[in-house]
């Protein structure tokens, strides 16, 4: 009933700049918590940032000061934008969506993730 689909990703060398975007569609009521991990080679998925619907954000340590995440509620999007990437931010990112579905009540969805890969 909910799709979520990323895009952005891509090769970028060390300290440049991309910005994924993520949106749910299908039968959405409302999104809560939309949020952004990744799972760099050979390693668990980890969180990178959250944002709540009001707008409050969390972000993991390792991303603070470089990572700005943002969302549009009226197009159920959230953004990423990563600045000073550096070889370690190689990973998969994939977005995760807290959504009420009509009839359903709060359920998570992922997408299906995109590359990143910061390399010279």
């Amino acid at each position: 009933q909910v799709q979520v689909v990323e895009s952005g990703g891509g090769l970028v060398q060390p300290g440049g700049s991309l910005k994924l975007s993520c949106t749910a569609s299908g039968r959405i009521f409302t999104i809560n918590t939309m949020g952004w991990y990744r799972q760099p080679p050979g390693k668990e998925r980890e969180l990178v940032a959250t944002i709540i619907s009001g707008g409050s954000t969390n972000y993991a340590d390792f991303v603070k000061d470089r990572f700005t995440i943002s969302r549009d509620n009226a197009k159920n999007t959230v953004y990423l934008q990563m600045n000073t990437l550096k070889p370690e931010d190689t990973a998969v990112y994939y977005c995760k969506a807290a959504v009420l579905v009509y009839g359903l009540g709060y359920n998570d969805y992922w997408g299906q993730g995109t590359q990143v890969t910061v390399s010279s």
